[in-house]
């Protein structure tokens, strides 16, 4: 039967906060297709936090990993490698269906908001997540979350952006043209603050600038759409209209200040590397 007009007239409308969780699935599923040709610098800080995983001995029973923000799969596939019985969750059902096509049945999949995990308490050993925390709006609540599927003594790896992410883009952006383009993200004392708030043990936390460079900032450009990451978070929405070709030209031209002695132009990022134990 279809609903009447009073049926949706009584619907209750989404919250700003749902909105915007589905405007970020919305953006990572529209690239899903594509995200692994854009995801170097995720590689790489994720093969990072890898490195941080304590050593799993080979007489211990096949530990539970939660891989929360997977994307398509590819650091739930080094995780099943490493011996992990492995769940591939993310908020984006596009995301989970790439994961799909390269982990087949040697990962569980859950489609989940890292804010409302739908899973019982205690359910995993350990708990990984890169580079996805960062479009909550409290640290502190993905963390809880966190904290309450994985079992006491439990290990929760994680990386997340910083303030001062991409800032030759902000810079070059600010002579262009006055619109948000480039989100903004916690200070290291707010992400500091979030994780004691959440009431994990720290065992590792490192801050630190990475990297990547690119021949143009329209390549920087394609990247980031790649991955999904053009988003901007609520109370940062960029005016409407659509960007023309001379808005770009001058981008370029002001980007240009920033390229550096390899010939290449800088793209940094400000990174948070957590290690944090469910005492």
């Amino acid at each position: 039967m279809r609903p009447s007009m009073l049926d949706r007239l009584n619907k209750p409308a989404l919250s700003i906060d749902q909105l915007n969780k589905q405007a970020i699935a919305n953006a990572f599923g529209r690239a899903a297709q594509d995200y692994d040709k854009s995801a170097e610098f995720q590689r790489q800080v994720g093969r990072q936090l890898l490195s941080l995983m304590p050593t799993i001995s080979s007489v211990t029973p096949m530990l539970k990993v939660i891989d929360l923000g997977c994307g398509t799969g590819y650091f739930s596939a080094m995780l099943h490698q490493q011996g992990l019985d492995v769940t591939a969750a993310d908020l984006s059902a596009e995301m989970l269906l790439q994961a799909q096509q390269r982990c087949g049945s040697d990962c569980q999949y859950l489609q989940t908001d890292a804010e409302n995990i739908v899973v019982t308490d205690n359910s995993y050993d350990v708990a990984f997540s890169n580079l996805a925390l960062q479009w909550c709006d409290d640290l502190s609540v993905p963390l809880r979350e966190l904290q309450r599927v994985v079992k006491p003594d439990g290990v929760i790896l994680f990386t997340t952006l910083v303030e001062g992410s991409l800032n030759e883009l902000k810079q070059a952006w600010s002579q262009v043209d006055e619109k948000q383009h480039v989100n903004t993200f916690k200070s290291q004392d707010v992400i500091t603050t979030e994780i004691i708030q959440s009431g994990l043990m720290i065992e590792v936390l490192e801050y630190q600038p990475i990297t990547v460079y690119y021949p143009t900032a329209m390549k920087l450009m394609k990247d980031l759409k790649g991955i999904g990451a053009t988003h901007l978070q609520q109370q940062q929405q960029r005016q409407s209209g659509l960007l023309g070709r001379q808005t770009f030209i001058e981008l370029e031209r002001t980007y240009d200040e920033f390229r550096s002695n390899n010939g290449l132009l800088p793209a940094t990022y400000q990174v948070c590397f957590g290690v944090l134990k469910n005492a």
